[in-house]
């Protein structure tokens, strides 16, 4: 298999045919010199001159699509010449006495060179010389070098292959917007609630001690701390405060507040795996099982923090995750949730069309190409499947037979099933807009589903509640600040606004 832009001609780069590097740990096989050489890499003034090598145009290296990036700061910046070596003990020169002693040899990295792990010290991340370090994921599964593939050194994007090889095609999501009629996923920090600067544990702990101690209570100032504090800011006062009085801090709130006040403020005390477990448990418990609960919490959360809940739930309800769920749901729903909860969704981020296209082609097949419906088939594709491959999926699916995904669940399935599979469908496509749908239905109509508002309040406070007041905004025409504002009211109201963290 050729890749444009990388010759595999003799005289080129690098010199023997079809292998880069040819020697095992050794890149290139010269002492001390970097490539100083004759018959080194590359021996020519200008790197290289031949016509249908490697471009001769100054300052690219090379400027053809689907080659290394033209980025300023690339490999080589200079007009039609090479970099000069770094010093000695840098990641381009290597250090005195020959290059590599860096761990090239060691990289755990498949068809490029043999060895074991990376030493953590030495090579941290991959990257040349005068350009920013890429994050090192590995090389996934590919039988010879490409240096046109991400991850490769120069690339911006660390991408593993899925299954073997990703086809990159510019309506797609991941490869950076176009077409695709879901939202784009937004990386980075996107909460209300920030670490407090220079909040000490202690002196917190004595402003809620002062708030509880002799004749009524200070709301407020349990307010203005709780609602200033981020989760592991939090959590510590639980033990600070028993340090300091020897005495139970969830106790003492307790026995001072009433009503969804304490609900939530109760909320903010667990860490984020603490407060799914428990929410899951009560979810199950009792007559009834809030079955929305369910798969709002196990469609939301990544493979690691499902896990987590997992092992958090064991130890505090002597009984496994899925034992819960199996004893309390039935069916093609309980096979949904016991997917979820595995916390074993493919999380890589290539997405591989010709795929997508399989898998919109089988969704089709078993439900509306089909007489009756093989949900086993919908659950395996939507439980297993990486988001970023799973909303190439919705689009193939929607140009394939014109009709959106959400509609043919809708008409294929119906109760739990068809409630679960929906949310799970929403969540992935946008989640924040899952997660505003899932607020305004709490709030809207007679009465309030308070449990749903703080769990959703506290729980994304951290994640990407600014993209959900956005969407809630776009999609119902007011504000969060002002939906809670008018259906909440006192100590409750105020706090929840700390963590909605303002008006739209």
């Amino acid at each position: 298999m050729s890749y444009p832009g990388y010759p595999s001609q003799m005289g080129g780069y690098p010199p023997q045919p079809g292998a880069y590097p040819p020697q095992p740990g050794a890149y290139p096989p010269q002492a001390g010199g970097y490539p100083p050489q004759p018959g080194a890499y590359p021996p020519q003034p200008s790197y290289p001159p031949q016509p249908g090598v490697y471009p001769p145009q100054s300052g690219g290296y090379p400027p053809q699509p689907g080659a290394y990036p033209p980025q300023a700061g690339g490999y080589p910046a200079q007009p039609g010449g090479y970099p000069q070596a770094p010093p000695p003990g840098s990641w381009g020169g290597g250090p005195v006495g020959g290059y590599p002693s860096i761990g090239m040899d060691q990289l755990s990295n498949p068809g490029y060179m043999p060895g074991g792990p990376m030493p953590p010290n030495q090579a941290p991340a991959m990257g040349y010389p005068g350009q920013p370090a890429q994050p090192m994921p590995g090389y996934p599964r590919a039988p010879s070098p490409n240096p046109s593939m991400p991850g490769y050194g120069m690339a911006p994007a660390p991408m593993p292959g899925y299954p073997s090889a990703p086809s990159a095609i510019p309506s797609m999501p991941a490869y950076g917007g176009g077409a695709m009629p879901v939202a784009p996923v937004t990386k980075g920090f996107r909460g209300t609630i920030t670490d407090f600067p220079g909040a000490d544990p202690l002196k917190d702990v004595e402003v809620l001690r002062k708030a509880m101690k002799g004749f009524g209570t200070d709301e407020q100032a349990i307010i203005d701390l709780l609602g200033s504090r981020s989760n592991k800011q939090r959590v510590p006062l639980l033990r600070a405060y028993k340090t300091s009085y020897g005495k139970d801090l969830i106790k003492d709130l307790h026995s001072e507040l009433s009503g969804d006040f304490r609900k939530l403020v109760m909320a903010t005390l667990k860490t984020p795996a603490e407060f799914d477990a428990s929410e899951i448990h009560s979810a199950i418990k009792g007559a009834g099982t809030d079955e929305a609960c369910l798969i709002e919490i196990l469609s939301s959360r990544s493979n690691a923090e499902i896990k987590e809940i997992s092992r958090i739930y064991k130890q505090e309800y002597k009984k496994t995750l899925e034992d819960s769920i199996s004893g309390d749901t039935s069916g093609h729903f309980r096979r949904l949730l016991i997917s979820l909860a595995q916390g074993n969704r493919d999380e890589r981020e290539a997405v591989d069309v010709s795929l997508a296209k399989q898998d919109a082609q089988a969704l089709y097949a078993a439900g509306e190409n089909k007489l009756g419906t093989d949900e086993s088939k919908f659950n395996a594709i939507l439980c297993a499947r990486s988001k970023g491959h799973l909303r190439a999926v919705f689009y193939e699916y929607q140009q394939m037979c014109g009709r959106d995904i959400e509609k043919s669940i809708s008409r294929e399935m119906s109760g739990d099933l068809e409630s679960g599979m929906l949310a799970v469908v929403k969540c992935i496509k946008n989640t924040p807009a899952y997660f505003a749908e899932r607020l305004y239905k709490a709030m809207k109509g007679a009465g309030t589903k308070d449990r749903t508002l703080i769990r959703i309040m506290v729980s994304r406070s951290e994640v990407d509640l600014l993209d959900i007041r956005k969407e809630f905004l776009k999609n119902y025409g007011k504000s969060l600040y002002t939906a809670i504002s008018g259906d909440t009211s006192g100590d409750y109201k105020k706090l929840l606004l700390k963590f909605c963290g303002g008006s739209d």
